[in-house]
């Protein structure tokens, strides 16, 4: 059974303060995880003020069904990155086979 994760690289001009980076944060992750059927938290936690690392998890029986909703999240995260003032500058896709 195929698992993908999904790592995204944030980067947050507008970030002043830790308070502005986690606003910034928590807007993405809520966002992404009530559009899809994934789990999403903030990995590497950082006290820099524009740096953010997001892991992005789902599981599934179709590799073919995890890749294209990979797609999905990470050009969706992109949209939502740039609507709250980041950027995303990197990403990362891996899958496991259990």
């Amino acid at each position: 059974m195929p698992i993908a994760y999904l790592t995204l690289e944030l980067r947050i001009e507008s970030a002043h303060s830790l308070k502005d980076k986690r606003q910034v944060v928590r807007s993405v992750k809520d966002r992404l995880r009530n559009t899809f059927n994934i789990s999403v938290a903030e990995i590497e936690v950082t006290d820099l003020w524009q740096r953010a690392t997001i892991g992005i998890v789902s599981i599934s029986g179709s590799r073919d069904y995890l890749q294209g909703l990979m797609q999905n999240v990470e050009r969706t995260a992109v949209k939502l990155a740039n609507n709250v003032g980041a950027e995303v500058v990197d990403s990362f896709l891996d899958y496991l086979e259990t």
